[in-house]
């Protein structure tokens, strides 16, 4: 608790009179669009992020807990592919007065569902794909366009992104993962904090092993 305020995952302006970061979750009206607690976005909104998601496909955006979202991010959805299987890509299907009837959804290559792990930081006007899947713990560098799979704890950058590296060794993303701090209660975040800010990730390795150890 700080000044007396708990911290409420259903707070759409956790800033007080500030109105471009926001809690994203309380905001969604989109089905298809599950945000975990404490995801924010540094924005107003959230939805106009998401593009080309369209219902008919029934693709789903997942984000988890603890994810900080900057400005001009977007995730691009599976309804912004085109058939490629075919000798034109132009969608006359979609655009008035051309004789097309829509193409099989077999024939569209749909990648499935978007996934955003915990703790995951993207930076700024970066772009995510379809289907793309990220790691718990990752950072997705500014301007940078995620077309892969990114591993936990992992940073990329770039347009394809690629790994610069790993945040931290073996040993310290296992000991992450199995801690999983983002599924603990307020409570037990908050006695954590000081471990999950610290600097010196030896010291930080040693607390945490001690930790599971309880």
């Amino acid at each position: 608790m700080k000044q007396g305020i708990n911290p409420n995952p259903n707070t759409v302006h956790p800033i007080a009179g500030y109105e471009k970061e926001i809690y994203v979750k309380p905001t969604i009206r989109n089905p298809n669009i599950l945000v975990g607690d404490f995801t924010y976005i540094a924005d107003s909104e959230f939805e106009s992020h998401v593009t080309h998601h369209y219902e008919w496909n029934g693709d789903k955006l997942i984000i988890g807990k603890f994810c900080q979202i900057a400005a001009g991010v977007e995730f691009v959805m599976n309804g912004a592919n085109h058939q490629m299987n075919a000798v034109s890509t132009f969608p006359f299907y979609t655009l008035e007065g051309w004789d097309m009837n829509p193409p099989a959804m077999s024939d569209l290559p749909f990648k499935g569902d978007t996934v955003i792990g915990n703790d995951v930081w993207i930076g700024q006007n970066a772009v995510i794909l379809p289907g793309v899947h990220i790691g718990d713990g990752a950072i997705i560098g500014a301007n940078s366009v995620v077309g892969g799979e990114v591993s936990p704890y992992t940073i990329v950058i770039g347009n394809p992104a690629r790994e610069l590296r790993k945040r931290f060794d073996d040993e310290l993303i296992h000991l992450m993962l199995k801690l999983r701090w983002w599924d603990k209660s307020i409570e037990e975040i908050d006695t954590l904090i000081p471990i999950l800010s610290c600097g010196d990730l030896e010291k930080a390795k040693a607390e945490i092993t001690a930790l599971l150890r309880q």
